[in-house]
């Protein structure tokens, strides 16, 4: 016990220290297992904190000696146990059984300068216990138990910051913990905070497709609806806090809705099932998207994805082609609109494209459903992809993605049936390191909230699974489900610092999950 806690503790015991003479302002009955005079109370072998009434009330001892053999201890202090000793300055609650107390326990005793809760089971405390002690000088937590967990975090933040004179805060567990001061740690191992995915809003639509560009401060998603034959354009509202309907683009059997922003001009490519598909343009002074250009439309015949990039100063897109007489096609801007610029290879039915840098070099993987995925490198002597190699074992890939994680490249690679894979990037070739059970899985997705990894694995017969990336075992490990009719795309949009993913639905109505932050030590 600190010297000076020691020494009123002793004096409260045996004394009961008188500090402010007075008298009891009303009738007041000593509870059975207390001890009254005019200004303390001392209580021995109580299973509770008494609730005690008197104003003047300066000194209050709770103390269980280990030469009373027969009593009980205190367990718990509850909520305002002191209400009515607002003058109270030393309170002694020491050897019993004490493993917490309420949030409140100590409300209202501002003047309070000594507390001792010393040599009880204590294993946490609740957050801002010592809120209302503004008075405190000296805090006696020794001979406790307490678990630097997640529900010490506010504990070792309210030692740095106190005037008061504290203890030593001595670790119980967990393992790696046993033994240390709480008092000298700045950080705990697990930094208790955990994220979900709850709910944000809901677009009374099914669509196949989500994407997001921002233009000048404004965020906003186009939504592919091919069952409405709609491009829905959204923005994002910063006043109300959710996405609004801002423009639609209509067409026919809309597959794709892909932005482009290249110096001040936005696009967005409108892949169609029928009907050809279409390049619209906004026009600032009418707020609103206008046709800008046709696409050349012979070597399109299913568009199936559309992938957009920058190599050097130069803007493409690629369409894949997923019909058996397709042709992939790579389209390039001439500052007057995008031509067909290169035909990849055909009768592939093509379901995906992905632009990446590959060792410094622009490349581009294929991912087909009659072959494995191909990958094309970019040739800087005559401007064109040229076919690279292939990913082998592959078979049946409906989609790829490709992320990174500390400088190391990996992809995620969807099957529908049987198992979807993680491949790293090393000794110039993509290997195998994780695979995940799929069930009708068409998308794949990875992406990254607040420095952690998730992929997100959807499918069309049980709940979509969520994983979380663990940087020991360097693997990805289930995290949460979500349930999404038929889910064809994972996109994320970030805005006013908030964070938010589009689940497109073939099935069902769009859902914008928002990712949160969880502080466990709440």
């Amino acid at each position: 016990m600190l010297p000076t806690l020691k020494i009123w503790a002793l004096f409260c015991v045996s004394l009961c220290f008188l500090s402010q003479p007075g008298h009891l302002k009303k009738a007041f009955r000593c509870p059975s297992t207390c001890s009254c005079s005019r200004e303390s109370i001392i209580c021995v072998g109580s299973s509770y904190v008494p609730r005690i009434t008197p104003y003047d009330i300066s000194s209050l001892c709770v103390d269980n000696s280990c030469m009373l053999l027969n009593s009980n201890s205190l367990t718990t202090v509850r909520d305002d146990a002191f209400s009515g000793l607002p003058h109270l300055e030393y309170l002694f609650i020491e050897s019993n059984k004490i493993e917490t107390t309420s949030k409140y326990a100590f409300r209202g005793l501002r003047d309070l300068t000594h507390l001792s809760l010393a040599n009880n089971n204590i294993k946490a405390l609740p957050r801002d216990l010592f809120a209302d002690l503004d008075s405190l000088i000296e805090l006696d937590l020794r001979g406790n138990a307490f678990e630097c967990d997640c529900r010490a975090k506010w504990l070792m933040t309210w030692l740095k910051n106190t005037n008061a004179t504290v203890s030593d805060v001595v670790c119980a567990g967990p393992e790696d913990l046993k033994d240390k001061r709480l008092n000298d740690m700045t950080s705990l191992h697990n930094e208790c905070i955990s994220t979900d995915f709850v709910l944000h809003q809901s677009v009374a639509s099914e669509s196949l497709s989500v994407d997001t560009f921002s233009y000048k401060n404004d965020v906003y998603v186009t939504i592919a609806a091919p069952s409405t034959d709609n491009c829905m354009v959204f923005q994002w509202d910063h006043i109300e806090m959710n996405f609004r309907t801002y423009d639609n683009i209509t067409g026919q059997s809309i597959v794709g809705c892909k932005s482009v922003v290249i110096q001040d001009q936005v696009f967005v490519i409108v892949a169609q099932l029928f009907g050809g598909s279409h390049i619209y343009k906004f026009d600032e002074d009418q707020s609103r998207f206008s046709k800008f250009q046709d696409i050349e439309v012979s070597k399109i015949s299913k568009p199936n994805d559309i992938e957009a990039f920058q190599i050097g100063s130069d803007w493409f897109f690629v369409i894949a082609d997923s019909s058996k007489a397709g042709l992939s096609t790579l389209y390039k801007w001439n500052d007057k609109g995008f031509y067909s610029y290169q035909s990849l290879h055909e009768w592939y039915r093509d379901t995906d494209a992905e632009f990446l840098d590959l060792d410094g070099k622009a490349h581009l993987i294929l991912a087909s459903r009659s072959q494995v995925p191909v990958i094309y490198q970019w040739s800087r002597s005559n401007q064109k992809f040229v076919l690279q190699g292939e990913i082998p074992n592959m078979e049946d890939v409906v989609a790829v993605k490709h992320f990174r994680i500390k400088e190391e490249l990996y992809l995620a690679m969807t099957r529908y049936i049987g198992d979807s894979k993680v491949l790293r990037w090393g000794a110039k070739q993509f290997a195998e390191i994780q695979a995940l059970p799929s069930r009708g899985s068409m998308i794949l997705q990875p992406f990254l909230f607040k420095e952690r990894y998730y992929l997100a694995l959807g499918s069309d017969y049980t709940f979509s699974q969520i994983y979380l990336w663990d940087n020991e075992e360097k693997l990805f490990e289930r995290f949460k489900e979500v349930y999404i009719q038929a889910p064809r795309s994972f996109t994320v949009v970030s805005t006013d610092r908030r964070d938010f993913i589009f689940t497109s639905s073939f099935k069902g109505n769009t859902q914008i999950f928002e990712h949160i932050i969880i502080d466990l030590s709440l």
